[in-house]
């Protein structure tokens, strides 16, 4: 069973690329440390956590970094205007309040929207864009707004708003990559008779281009290497591509980044224990940590886990509970029946 409210702790945890140490990350070793046999943190932020075995040696990583907004100017009327951290469409900020990490604690700030009432018409056509996104923070005045904390250099993150719209489906921002990291968690606290020598790595600044995953593949030095990251479920819009559905379980890809014997085994796990394993094809780089471990030293044999997710990037990311559910069985049994095996295409 998904223990919502840890879920919910570890979804709304601070955490922008860079800025994990602002409270994920302590969230994470307190989970993991009691079910793991060393826990550290590496120079760039990654808690990497070590359940020893006698082999194969495999890095499993979840990313806990958020994309989000940093302060770039403060006007003199105390408006913040932001740039982005990572992917953030600046549609999705309008109307939107942001939750800032100032010198003086926590602080709101509201982006607002101009009433339809007042807008011209050729205004009611335009799409918002960083040039005319700015921040309200209750201040009047720009020496106001750095009273209260606000500095050049500030980091936010949407605000929290975490909701279950039914009995399988709940709606929040940064399910990306935080139930992944959720899952990853349940499962490292389930997994008992193992060979696998195994490193759970919450990894940094996936968001921002990998960097976490790079440092901390290549101290570890993996056989294998499983990403767990979200992927796009059916939605309104995806006009057929999208092959992945909310409720039909975890997703795993084939392709270039994939290794074949990796993937193989995989389907025998899945078949083994009756978990249905959706298939997303990844004929590119697949967009996860995958992509750097893949490469690191002399090669990983790598494979990304998914649970699919819609509305990816935004404040409403919906998922189905059902398949955080199998993703944590599946990323058990897989890691408990894991063998030294040839893992030569």
């Amino acid at each position: 069973m998904v223990n919502l409210e840890l879920l919910k702790k570890i979804v709304e945890a601070p955490g922008v690329s860079g800025y994990e140490f602002l409270g994920i990350r302590d969230v994470v070793i307190e989970e993991l440390k009691p079910y793991v046999d060393e826990i550290k943190v590496d120079k760039l932020g990654n808690v990497i956590a070590h359940k020893k075995g006698s082999g194969p040696k495999i890095m499993i990583a979840a990313h806990m970094d958020k994309i989000g907004v940093m302060v770039n100017h403060i006007d003199k009327e105390g408006y913040l205007h932001v740039v982005p951290v990572g992917g953030v469409d600046p549609r999705t900020l309008v109307a939107q309040r942001i939750r800032f990490f100032t010198e003086k604690g926590e602080r709101y700030g509201v982006v607002g929207h101009i009433p339809p009432h007042i807008q011209k018409p050729e205004d009611r056509k335009k799409a918002a864009d960083w040039d005319t996104i700015v921040v309200d923070v209750g201040a009047d005045s720009k020496e106001e707004a750095e009273e209260m904390g606000f500095r050049v250099g500030t980091v936010g993150e949407f605000a929290p708003a975490f909701v279950q719209l039914n009995e399988n489906r709940i709606a929040t921002p940064y399910l990306d990559d935080r139930v992944c990291l959720y899952a990853m968690i349940e499962a490292a606290k389930a997994v008992e008779n193992h060979e696998a020598d195994i490193y759970f790595v919450a990894s940094v600044q996936e968001e921002v281009g990998l960097r976490g995953a790079r440092v901390a593949s290549y101290a570890i030095d993996p056989e294998i290497g499983i990403a767990m990251d979200v992927t796009f479920a059916k939605q309104v819009g995806d006009k057929g591509k999208i092959v992945p559905k909310l409720g039909g379980g975890p997703v795993m890809d084939v392709g270039p980044n994939i290794n074949p014997k990796v993937r193989a085994f995989a389907d025998e796990v899945a078949k083994k224990y009756d978990i249905p394993l959706q298939v997303e094809a990844s004929p590119r780089p697949t967009g996860t940590d995958a992509n750097i471990m893949q490469i690191n030293r002399e090669g990983v044999a790598t494979a990304v886990l998914s649970i699919p997710i819609r509305y990816m990037h935004s404040q409403v990311e919906t998922a189905d509970i059902r398949d955080i559910d199998k993703t944590i069985e599946f990323a058990k049994h897989f890691l408990e029946e894991l063998r030294p095996m040839n893992l030569t295409p």
